[in-house]
């Protein structure tokens, strides 16, 4: 039920805490989607709200909707003009030397017969800027918070297995794969101008707690 995964809620925005395993778009194989449940967010309203953004299937956490058009068109633009602050929470396969840092890696979109696309780093792709810090290191594995600056498709779990060389726990695509992919948009916030600023805090889900980060 999406109405019980509110975070955030006012006359013209919504957030959501997203879970793991939901498209938002309906995917062809036909499976649910946050698509298919938005009439559960109308609180009231007779429009459905709008997804102004995307999460893959497997990243939990702040999804940003807008409750009317208009809304939708502002908070695109905010998006694009990098106005919005976005956090992850992710666990790493691997221990980095360092405690913080930025990777500044461009992306491009790649295919092949064999694997179907993904995106990987080249100098001739889309600029793509992510600041990393270490929250907790246990083991061979590391949680870190991510601060994308750009929105490019894949770009935390292109930035941590290649920019990082240490890619997120479970991602089948770019690391080893697994029975989830640790990755979750902990904070959004967005400034608007005349108005409170839209903000939201996802709590760590409990598939972080199992394998033991997050519980202090």
């Amino acid at each position: 039920m999406l109405k019980d995964t509110v975070l955030f809620i006012d006359g013209e925005a919504l957030v959501i805490d997203k879970p793991n395993g939901l498209p938002v778009d309906r995917p062809r194989d036909g499976s649910r989607s946050v698509e298919d449940l938005l009439d559960e967010l109308r609180f009231g309203f007779q429009r459905r709200p709008l997804p102004v953004h995307r999460l893959d299937r497997d990243t939990s956490g702040c999804l940003l909707l807008a409750r009317n058009p208009k809304a939708h068109k502002r908070f695109g633009q905010a998006f694009e003009a990098g106005a919005v602050t976005k956090r992850y929470i992710a666990v790493l396969e691997g221990n980095p030397k360092d405690d913080s840092g930025t990777i500044d890696l461009p992306l491009v979109k790649i295919s092949s017969a064999e694997e179907g696309w993904r995106m990987t780093g080249a100098a001739n792709g889309k600029p793509a800027l992510t600041r990393w810090k270490v929250l907790e290191r246990k083991g061979a594995r590391t949680l870190v918070a991510f601060y994308p600056e750009t929105g490019r498709t894949h770009q935390l779990r292109v930035h941590a297995a290649e920019g990082l060389g240490m890619p997120i726990v479970g991602d089948p695509v770019y690391g080893g794969g697994g029975p989830a992919v640790m990755l979750h948009a902990a904070g959004l916030t967005m400034p608007r101008p005349g108005k409170a600023e839209v903000s939201a805090e996802a709590p760590l889900p409990v598939r972080f707690h199992n394998i033991g980060f997050g519980r202090g």
